[in-house]
């Protein structure tokens, strides 16, 4: 089974958002905000999963656990 992990990190053209295994980035950004930003909504609407942020001289920097956004939550049934 494939984990749900995105990778941020350092590239020539800017910072790339790319799923973990992958071979090519799901996309490449100027900042390493809209990067983070861009892997955090597809994690969201995936099923959730880890960001990983890398600094610009390739160390991790943070790692954050991203919970999918439940669109139909349970009614309350208490009375």
């Amino acid at each position: 089974m494939t984990k749900n992990n995105y990778w941020v990190s350092p590239s020539d053209d800017g910072w790339k958002a790319k799923r973990e295994g992958a071979t090519r980035a799901a996309g490449v950004f100027e900042t390493q905000k809209k990067a983070e930003d861009y892997a955090r909504y597809i994690l969201q609407n995936n099923g959730g999963g880890e960001l990983i942020t890398q600094s610009t001289h390739g160390p991790i920097r943070s790692k954050d656990t991203i919970n999918n956004i439940d669109r139909c939550p349970p009614r309350d049934m208490e009375k």
